[in-house]
């Protein structure tokens, strides 16, 4: 399986613990393609959720069902970084295109508390 940065891809987390992501969901993977092509067998993800209040958050980023492949309108929640094993990620719903990385890019950084420089 291929895995990319920037694809939408569906995983099928643990029951949720408080509030950390559980069940069957979209994650958009952020892990650098050199990185996924490795023999490395995990992939690192930001989580994906239908949960739109938090657009306020700072640094999520709001996708259009439309565009995004989802076929709803989804949050990027970019403080749920997690790591998975490739071979848990089922099919592709999507891609994001440069744009839209950017500003996810943009807020790890703000979670991370990572210069922002390009």
């Amino acid at each position: 399986m291929v895995i990319r940065r920037g694809d939408i891809r569906w995983v099928s987390l643990r029951d949720p613990v408080g509030s950390e992501p559980g069940y069957r969901r979209p994650v958009l993977i952020v892990s650098s393609d050199r990185f996924n092509r490795s023999r490395i067998a995990t992939a690192v993800a930001v989580v994906i959720t239908s949960n739109l209040r938090l657009d306020a958050a700072p640094g999520n980023v709001l996708l259009a069902g439309a565009t995004s492949g989802l076929g709803r309108d989804s949050v990027v929640n970019v403080s749920q970084v997690v790591t998975l094993n490739k071979a848990d990620l089922s099919e592709s719903a999507g891609r994001l295109d440069k744009a839209a990385m950017r500003m996810v890019e943009e807020g790890i950084a703000l979670v991370l508390d990572l210069p922002t420089a390009r």
